[in-house]
C-alpha cells in the first residue's frame, strides 16, 4: 500500500482546506443563528444554499462517488482524506453534496437504478436541488438483524402497496426531501430469508406517509433534516419504482452500506482531529493551580493517547479504502467492520478527553464537543451496531483457520 496521496488528492485537499477556513468555520455560528431565528427549525438556513453554490462553483462537489462519471472520479483511498476534512464540521458534508443519507441513496441509484429512475431522482440529487431519506429501521423489531423487518411491499396490478412502521428515517424532516428508499418484504415466505426483502423508491409526497414524530439524539433534534418515526399506510407507487427487482433488497443493502460505513469513519477521523486541536488550545490557554493545564502530566497523557489512537484509526481506514478499491467491498468486509467498530470508539475517547479539559463548558452549547459526542455515539449503532460487526470479524477470522 502506497501511503503517498495522489497529486489529484493533494490538490483537492488544499482546495477543501482553504474553503473550510474561508467559508465553513466562519459560518458555523451563522448556520445555527439562522436556524434558531426561523419560524420553524425545519427550514433550511439561507447560508447553506449560499455555501453550496460557492462549493459547486469551485468544483468541490460530489467528490464521494468512486470512479463515477457523475462525481470527481475518485477512488475510496483518494476520497478518504477529503472526507476527513469535511468531517471536521457538522455543516460541511452537505455543503459539498457529500452528506448522508443522500450519498448512499445516490450510490444506490448509480449502481442499481434504471435510466428513468436516474433521470427522475439521481440527477436532482447530484445537483443538490433535492434531498432524500432512507427507511429501513423499525421500532418493533431488532433491526440490527435486517431479516426481522416486518414492513410489506405487495404487488397489486401495476402498483406496489406499501405498509410499515419505520423510525430513524434520517432526512425526512427536511423540506427538500423528495424521495425515500424503503426496505420491506415482497416475499415473506421465501425459504431464503435473504431474498424476502426488496427496496423501492417512494416519493415523499405520496399519500399514506405520516411522520409520527421527530426523534432526538441525546436531546439534539438535528434540524433541518432530523430523524423521523414514520408510518406508511397503503402507500401506492408504480411497479417501475422497484430497485433492481424483487428479492434484491439485501444485495442492494450490502452495496449501499459498505461505502456508507467507510464514509462515516472517514468523517469521524476529522471530528477526532478537531477535538484534539481544541484540547491542545484549551490546555495551553487555561491556568489551574498556578500553571497551564497543559503542563500537568495527566493532560499530556490525554493528548499523547489521542494522537496515537487517531493515527491508528486513520491507518485502519486507509487500509479498508485501499482494499475496497483493489479487491472489492465483499473481500474487504472484515476491514470495513473493523473500522466501523474502532473509529467511532476512538473518536468518543478523544472527545471525552477534550470535554474533560474544557471543564463545564465542554458539556454545554458553548463548544461543539457535546454535540459531536452525541453524534459520534450514534455511530456505534448506525449501519450495524458494534456487536454485529464484531461477530462478522470473528467469524471471518475463524474461517482462515478452517
Amino acid at each position: 500500500m502506497d501511503f503517498e496521496y495522489s497529486k489529484r488528492t493533494k490538490m483537492y485537499m488544499e482546495q477543501l482546506t482553504d474553503f473550510m477556513d474561508r467559508d465553513i468555520y466562519p459560518n458555523e455560528k451563522t448556520f445555527v443563528d439562522q436556524l434558531n431565528s426561523q419560524p420553524t427549525r425545519w427550514q433550511v438556513p439561507p447560508i447553506m444554499e449560499e455555501l453550496k453554490a460557492r462549493a459547486r462553483e469551485r468544483g468541490l462537489w460530489n467528490l464521494f462517488l468512486p470512479e463515477s462519471e457523475h462525481g470527481a472520479g475518485l477512488g475510496n483511498l483518494e476520497y478518504a482524506p477529503l472526507c476527513e476534512i469535511m468531517g471536521r464540521s457538522p455543516i460541511a458534508p452537505e455543503v459539498f453534496n457529500c452528506a448522508a443519507p443522500d450519498t448512499g441513496n445516490m450510490e444506490v441509484l448509480v449502481r442499481y437504478g434504471t435510466d428513468a429512475q436516474k433521470k427522475q431522482w439521481l440527477v436532482p440529487l447530484l445537483e443538490g436541488r433535492i434531498r432524500s431519506a432512507f427507511a429501513m429501521t423499525e421500532p418493533k423489531v431488532a433491526s440490527s438483524d435486517a431479516t426481522n423487518i416486518e414492513a410489506s411491499i405487495v404487488r397489486d396490478g401495476d402498483e406496489y402497496v406499501i405498509n410499515g412502521h419505520k423510525w430513524w428515517t434520517s432526512g425526512i424532516g427536511d423540506p427538500r426531501c423528495k424521495i425515500l428508499i424503503f426496505m420491506g418484504k415482497t416475499d415473506p415466505k421465501n425459504p431464503d430469508k435473504y431474498k424476502q426483502q426488496s427496496m423501492i423508491l417512494v416519493p415523499r409526497e405520496t399519500p399514506g406517509i405520516k411522520v409520527l414524530r421527530m426523534l432526538t439524539v441525546f436531546g439534539y433534534d438535528d434540524p433541518p433534516h432530523g430523524h423521523g418515526e414514520v408510518l406508511f399506510e397503503n402507500v401506492r407507487v408504480p411497479v417501475s419504482n422497484i430497485l433492481l427487482g424483487e428479492g434484491r433488497g439485501f444485495e442492494i443493502a450490502q452495496g449501499r452500506l459498505g461505502p456508507g460505513r467507510i464514509h462515516h469513519c472517514m468523517r469521524q477521523i476529522g471530528v477526532a482531529e478537531r477535538a484534539l486541536e481544541a484540547m491542545c488550545r484549551r490546555a495551553t490557554s487555561r491556568v489551574a493551580f498556578g500553571k497551564p493545564i497543559a503542563e500537568y502530566d495527566v493532560t499530556l497523557e490525554r493528548i499523547a493517547e489521542s494522537r496515537i489512537e487517531i493515527d491508528q484509526a486513520r491507518l485502519l481506514v486507509l487500509r479498508a479504502a485501499h482494499m475496497m478499491d483493489t479487491v472489492g467491498n465483499k473481500a474487504a468486509r472484515s476491514e470495513i467492520s473493523q473500522i466501523k467498530v474502532a473509529v467511532p470508539n476512538t473518536t468518543l475517547r478523544v472527545l471525552d478527553r477534550a470535554i474533560q479539559v474544557h471543564g463545564g463548558g465542554g458539556v454545554s452549547q458553548e463548544f461543539w464537543l457535546a454535540s459531536a459526542w452525541a453524534h459520534s455515539r450514534t455511530l456505534r449503532l448506525a449501519d450495524g451496531p458494534d456487536e454485529v460487526h464484531r461477530r462478522q470479524i470473528g467469524r471471518l477470522e475463524l474461517r482462515k483457520h478452517g
